[in-house]
């Protein structure tokens, strides 16, 4: 059940009035049965392994409460090894063994198993470590209730995609939960009318010149068609996923609930550091907190610094997907972050006309290894894009001026902040913005359910 679908929306709009119109002790049921109904949706086998992590992690966290500290530890053990053990074995088991089976000079399939990826395993596993750390860390008490900490974990608008939502935070709303503000509702349709539109009407049509490269690329001879797709890329994955990330923090504050910002303009960034700031900012402040800072952060000198930014945001690229793409993708990352770090260019001010342009063309260089489907396309993407100027450039001017459209509203929100004015301003204004964003649903958007979002298979 996608979140571009009719029948979505028909599930939300059941899911709203039922939980409005229950007693208030009927509402954690109704929204754990809503969760589970909307997972099994996808595939109700692995409704098994979510109850079973969700059962071991609730455990986990009462045992590290009760238990002297060397049975803390224990605790903390078992729970970390169910949860990267469940992931690595989806996510990674295939990629090691064709890994193994290429050093041995085998088939690549010598050792595979037909495995499949369970839905938002990399987002929910991640959610549950941090509230187990947490707890073993003295920075969270532990949820008495199973059914309290099973919806935290299955709660269906973010547990595809995240954002990655802190124990705290959910918590925080749940046990203190109050009936929104009329503002508040009217901030969360239009949230999930903003990401509907960002995701249909904007990285859909930038997907279809994306896919229509990416899927043979040594059929585009020349640099335009390269950097044409790249640019593509870069505009689909970033308007579907922030699109995502808006309908699920819409449709949280739907239901009392305030969930993190994920995104904040990445590309309007002035270095890769600043880019880790603003993009998928859920995930960053998870790496940072619970690997790079553990690792030892920047507190024992610069070149142990360069090493555990590189350490973590190589495992940040292997979280992305099980493939040699995106362990170099966060490699890359790393690498550039490193550099800013030595020569301080995150540090630096002005000449922001240079540093925002030039930002973004060093991600969109990345992001050739997280789209491309093989390390040989890669390269070969790469190798035309420095080919000189040659090629038919692959964007049409009706792209281009979508592209222009998005970057002057964002710079507009940089500068003056003008979304929140719109939901809490006049309400011709709110009807202005809101039948704009239905025109451009009904003009625009791609209803072709064969674009998914580019972050389910994570």
């Amino acid at each position: 059940m996608l979140f571009n679908t009719t029948g979505f929306f028909v599930f939300l709009a059941v899911v709203l009035a039922a939980f409005y119109q229950s007693p208030a002790s009927w509402r954690r049921w109704i929204l754990l049965f809503a969760s589970y109904y909307f997972y099994a949706c996808w595939n109700a086998k692995f409704l098994l392994l979510l109850w079973t992590l969700t059962a071991v992690d609730y455990a986990a966290a009462l045992w590290i409460a009760r238990a002297p500290e060397p049975r803390k530890k224990l605790a903390l053990l078992v729970s970390l090894s169910a949860n990267l053990g469940f992931l690595g074995f989806f996510k990674y088991y295939n990629f090691l063994a064709g890994t193994i089976s290429q050093v041995l000079g085998l088939p690549p399939q010598s050792f595979a198993l037909q495995i499949v990826l369970p839905m938002g395993i990399s987002f929910h596993t991640f959610q549950s470590m941090s509230y187990v750390i947490d707890v073993y860390r003295g920075e969270q008490k532990p949820v008495q209730s199973p059914i309290d900490y099973a919806l935290f974990i299955a709660f269906f608008p973010q547990l595809v995609a995240g954002p990655i939502v802190r124990a705290r935070e959910f918590f925080g709303d749940f046990y203190h939960w109050r009936h929104p503000r009329d503002g508040e509702l009217m901030h969360g349709v239009l949230l999930v009318l903003i990401g509907l539109t960002k995701k249909m009407a904007l990285a859909d049509q930038f997907a279809l010149v994306a896919d229509a490269y990416f899927r043979s690329p040594q059929t585009h001879v020349g640099s335009l068609p390269a950097w044409s797709a790249v640019f593509a890329f870069a505009l689909q994955i970033f308007f579907d996923f922030s699109g995502y990330t808006d309908m699920a923090i819409g449709m949280a504050r739907l239901m009392g609930f305030h969930f993190p910002q994920n995104f904040e303009r990445p590309y309007l960034s002035s270095s890769i550091t600043e880019f880790w700031r603003r993009w998928h900012m859920s995930l960053s402040r998870w790496l940072r907190d619970y690997l790079y800072i553990p690792l030892g952060g920047s507190r024992h000198g610069a070149w142990q610094m360069y090493r555990n930014l590189m350490i973590t945001m190589l495992l940040g690229g292997l979280w992305h997907g099980a493939s040699w793409n995106f362990v170099i993708w966060g490699g890359y990352h790393g690498l550039l972050l490193c550099v800013e770090k030595l020569t301080g260019w995150n540090r630096r001010q002005g000449f922001e006309w240079v540093r925002m342009p030039l930002t973004f063309l060093l991600a969109c260089v990345g992001w050739v290894f997280f789209r491309a489907t093989s390390l040989s396309d890669s390269l070969y993407v790469l190798a035309q894009m420095f080919s000189g100027w040659s090629g038919n450039w692959g964007l049409s001017s009706w792209h281009m001026g979508l592209g222009a459209c998005a970057a002057f509203l964002a710079v507009w929100e940089e500068k003056r902040q003008w979304f929140m004015r719109v939901a809490e301003g006049p309400a011709w204004v709110y009807a202005s913005v809101v039948f704009t964003l239905f025109l451009c649903l009904e003009l625009f958007g791609v209803t072709d359910l064969t674009v998914p979002f580019v972050y389910f298979q994570f």
